[in-house]
């Protein structure tokens, strides 16, 4: 048989591909001709014979029973087929699929789709002979059956309407693409993981691809490139509508075509459920405003709840990040509390520095609630959480109903937030804590590098060691430290009745002194220096004794934090310590009073700043501060900076004059004077121009390919210039490229364009240029002392030695990592660890599900800078940079596309030990795996569990009025955070 016949009875060009391949020379040519066969339209006795035998192609008959009576028929035999390239003997339905010379997917398809067909031929003969009046029995003889029960069975109204799950699966996605044309879409996303958002297995998931196809839909393959990473690609695999040729899944403009799974099959396809629920809507009747002349300004964004009402209740919380729909046009966002003395017929009381005589619900610009957005799935333009976000309750009428509070964060939620020291903030200290601090994040790191090198689980440690060298490798560039003793991330929330260096803080010691630090932090004048008074009244009835994560504070202490309100603002909490000293200034007295909205006020013409230029503009001007401080700025200036990046923060939300702010406050000068400088190639330039600053900044280098190598002695890519053990990238074989410009028509002028296509003409420049891309000066170095200024600070110079030692650990980790082999796999093991076998598999399918959300994220980002771009042609690659990932993480939250990590019991944790879990699976179950808990289990340090008799001592003082968190852990000997995890445990046992 030539090839060419060969490819005409393959299905596809693609199955051709993959299924014979190379095998085509060693297969016997006899194999398929004796398969080959017929079908009865060709005049073939009986059914038909071979591998496509009636209606099994693409035709009307295609759903035939034929290929059922052939597979059992043949199943009889005891099929057996032998690769004639490794001489591997397969039996049963593999060996068929082999010998019909198909997929063992598509054979399974086949199977059933024709064993349903041959199914509802039986239901019919027997409603037909049952409404002709024979028996149960007469119908059983009749159709071959030896007895009544399977006409029963056929005639059963529930059981003649079950169909296959592959058939099931394939109608769902038959009808999301029939939805998503009819909304001017069409194409959705199956590839890997795509399981998972149907909610069906991966195998049945396949066998519904093929039945589609069959039926004319089409399925092709393409690339997005990834809107934060130049360069590289996210590929998804794409089910189109039939007629849809593969060039349409590359045009550009058809991003945004690839739909979204609405609903989810559940029950095993017995019903659907709709991913999206739509915010219930409040009335605005049970809302009163506090505007800033009766107090709304002390509490500025703070919601405030009557107890007691369902469709507002926080459940469990005592206090979470909330957004609340209104009359179906507005929302109200903010920090909601319960309060007990509402006024009478209101159940909220929104705080607002509004003054009186804003309408509740009016027109953007002039309305104290914000008018929803335009997506109708994101109406707050803001991500509610997926876990708990949304609730429901149980009604008077005994229906459960939705909630109207949507969450974005609930209580416990900021506790859990990264505890790392940020250089903003700790290069603006003492020097001799800058010290302390990075000289315990060096010990630690290489503590926990002796403790992994101590396990014997080869996979495990490899996972950890490539993590830990990744974690190096990016300490060095974002020079955080380890956090301070006790340092706690708190939401803040107004109190009326705390002084102004005073709080109320349970996680924490009556008495003892905070510091509070908030991002963006620009210089010791804002941080707040507050003494804790748990003894505060309000404080205990609103935050309660036993809040997770929150600390009361004053509205002048808030705005000393630069403007801090309370919509959810955190704080950086930092107890003090005889063993360190945290610098906290009084506010600059150039900052006392200053009211950006006042001093730059939106005048009409004035450009307005977008988010994404805030974001550059912010970064600009933070390190301009840093540069400023380390070189000993005086207040003055300081001042002016700060009040500069004061009105950038605002300038979007309040479209305040930013130009003017720039102007007024001589930015340029202090740039020219801290960080004009003379750069490498000999020209002037202003910019990051300390080491703190350089870190991160930009570093242009030639255009990389594939995956970096660890740089090892005796390979072809060894650099002896670069340290033994660091990165070795390959620059791309596309890098070099010939220079083009449009082509202008002489006499005109003006540019030319394709009169087809309407595109522009371009020509070669004779000019060959190099394709670069985007890293960091610090990733760049071998040696942070390189990027130090010529002011040489002290600040410097122990931030380059910790960047060094960083970096010396990740290269001498990654070199460990080369030598470590793998876990033996073991099938005892596995079997005697089953159920935690099956367990940790379940948790895998529900991490990985993220994966087709998050092509979708990067599918719907691409279209939005696609169109900014259009728009604004003049973009430069700083702003293309920050509007990508900003349209990231929107699309992200807009899919709901988010990592859910493996929690892994002590239990899984044996199994994974006992090698129960082969290699691949093991990695991909680490690589979704809480890394802390993971450490947890790998690394175990010497703890003193509570006993049952001290728990129950926790909740017997946590019920008591006044007792805090800190005042159960100072009984106990243990720390707050502790007393908070039993109390949720508890909370969350009930």
């Amino acid at each position: 048989m030539d090839e060419q016949t060969l490819r005409d009875l393959l299905y596809d060009e693609h199955e051709w591909k993959n299924i014979i391949g190379k095998q085509v020379e060693a297969i016997d040519p006899q194999l398929y001709l004796q398969h080959y066969g017929v079908s009865i339209e060709d005049g073939a006795p009986g059914p038909g014979s071979g591998r496509y035998p009636k209606g099994s192609g693409e035709n009307p008959n295609q759903h035939s029973g034929n290929f059922y009576d052939r597979v059992n028929a043949d199943r009889k035999t005891n099929p057996v087929w032998v690769d004639p390239d490794t001489g591997k003997e397969y039996h049963g339905d593999t060996a068929l699929a082999h010998i019909y010379g198909m997929s063992t997917t598509k054979f399974r398809a086949l199977y059933s789709v024709s064993k349903n067909e041959e199914r509802r031929k039986k239901v019919a003969t027997a409603k037909r002979l049952r409404e002709e009046g024979l028996s149960l029995d007469a119908i059983a003889k009749k159709m071959g059956y030896n007895n009544d029960s399977s006409v029963r069975a056929l005639l059963d109204d529930g059981a003649k309407e079950r169909q296959d799950q592959a058939m099931v699966v394939a109608d769902y996605l038959k009808d999301v693409v029939k939805n998503s044309v009819e909304k001017g879409k069409g194409y959705i996303d199956i590839g890997k993981h795509a399981e998972k958002e149907c909610g069906c297995s991966t195998t049945k998931l396949k066998e519904a691809i093929e039945m589609l196809k069959m039926e004319g839909y089409k399925v092709y393959p393409r690339g997005m490139g990834q809107v934060t990473n130049p360069g590289q690609q996210t590929n998804v695999v794409l089910l189109c509508p039939p007629g849809t040729e593969h060039k349409d899944v590359y045009d550009n403009t058809k991003y945004d075509s690839i739909t979204d799974y609405e609903e989810v099959l559940v029950n095993d396809g017995a019903e659907r459920k709709p991913r999206f629920r739509y915010p219930q809507s409040i009335d605005s009747n049970r809302i009163v405003v506090n505007y800033a002349e009766t107090g709304g300004t002390d509490k500025d964004g703070l919601i405030e709840l009557r107890r007691g009402v369902p469709d507002i209740s926080l459940g469990d919380a005592n206090y979470a990040q909330v957004r609340i729909l209104v009359d179906g046009t507005h929302y109200i966002k903010g920090m909601a509390v319960y309060n007990d003395n509402m006024p009478e017929g209101k159940d909220i009381i929104f705080n607002t520095n509004k003054h009186e005589g804003t309408p509740m619900c009016g027109p953007k610009g002039d309305t104290v609630l914000k008018p929803i957005g335009k997506d109708p799935k994101n109406p707050f333009n803001s991500y509610i959480k997926e876990d708990g976000g949304q609730s429901d309750y149980l009604g008077e009428d005994g229906k459960w109903h939705m909630s109207a509070i949507n969450k974005r964060a609930d209580e416990g939620d900021w506790g859990s937030w990264n505890d790392l020291v940020a250089s903003q903030f700790l290069a603006k200290q003492p020097q001799k804590t800058i010290d302390r601090q990075l000289n315990l994040t060096l010990e630690g790191k290489q503590q926990e590098l002796n403790d992994i090198m101590s396990l014997t689980n080869p996979t495990l440690r490899k996972h950890l060691l490539t993590k830990f060298a990744d974690e190096c490798d990016s300490a060095a560039v974002h020079l955080k430290a380890a956090a301070f003793p006790r340092q706690k991330y708190q939401v803040i929330l107004p109190l009326t009745t705390v002084k102004d260096d005073e709080c109320y803080a349970p996680n924490f010691n009556d008495g003892e002194t905070l510091y509070l630090v908030r991002y963006p932090h620009e210089g010791t004048f804002q941080i707040a220096e507050v003494k804790v008074n748990n003894r505060n009244k309000e404080g205990q009835k609103i935050i309660t004794p036993n809040a997770k994560d929150a600390i009361g504070i004053s509205k002048n202490a808030a705005e000393k934090m630069s403007g801090a309100d309370f919509d959810g603002d955190t704080v950086m909490v930092i107890p003090a310590n005889k063993n360190f000293t945290i610098r906290a200034r009084k506010t600059l007295e150039g900052l006392k009073d200053f009211d950006d909205k006042m001093e730059y006020p939106h005048v009409d013409g004035a450009k307005i700043m977008s988010e994404g230029q805030k974001q550059r503009e912010m970064g600009i001007i933070s390190n301009l501060i840093m540069d400023m401080t380390l070189q000993n700025a005086s207040d003055d200036e300081l001042a002016r900076a700060t009040r500069h990046s004061m009105t950038v923060i605002d300038a979007p939300k309040h479209e305040l004059d930013y130009k003017l702010s720039e102007e007024v406050n001589g930015i340029k000068a202090l740039k020219r004077k801290y960080q004009g400088h003379i750069a490498d190639d000999g020209k002037y330039h202003e910019g990051s121009s300390t080491l703190l600053t350089r870190a991160k900044s930009d570093a242009a280098v030639v255009k990389r390919q594939g995956s970096p190598r660890v740089n090892q002695k005796g390979k072809d890519w060894y650099d002896p210039t670069k340290p033994e053990g660091s990165l070795v990238y390959k620059e791309s074989t596309k890098a070099l490229y010939n220079e083009q410009k449009k082509v202008k028509d002489p006499n005109t002028g003006e540019f030319l364009k394709d009169p087809v296509t309407g595109k522009y003409i371009y020509e070669d420049t004779g000019k060959v240029k190099t394709r670069m891309q985007r890293s960091t000066k610090m990733a760049e170095t071998d040696d942070a002392f390189t990027l130090i200024s010529d002011a040489d600070t002290p600040q410097e110079r122990a931030y380059a030695r910790y960047a060094n030692e960083m970096k010396r650990m990740a290269n001498e980790t990654r070199l460990e990592v080369l030598r470590t082999g793998k876990i033996e796999y073991s099938k005892s093991a596995n079997k005697a660890y089953a159920k935690e076998v099956d367990a940790l598999k379940a948790k895998l399918d529900i991490s990985e599900s993220n994966a087709p959300r998050e092509r979708k994220a990067q599918a719907l980002a691409n279209s939005v800078m696609d169109a900014k771009k259009r728009d604004n042609p003049d973009m430069t690659k700083a702003e293309i940079k920050k509007h990508s990932q900003i349209a990231l993480e929107e699309a992200r939250q807009k899919v709901g596309a988010k990592r859910v990590e493996i929690e892994i019991t002590d239990e899984e944790w044996s199994a994974i030990q006992a090698g129960a879990i082969a290699e691949d699976r093991l990695r991909r179950i680490l690589k979704h795996a809480n890394t802390d808990r993971v450490r947890q289990l790998a690394m175990p340090k010497t703890k003193n569990e509570l006993s049952a008799a001290d728990i129950r001592l926790i909740r017997t003082l946590a019920a008591k009025d006044g007792i805090t968190n800190a005042d159960i852990a100072n009984r106990l000997g243990v720390s707050a955070s502790t007393i908070t995890k039993y109390l949720k445990e508890e909370k969350e046992t009930k």
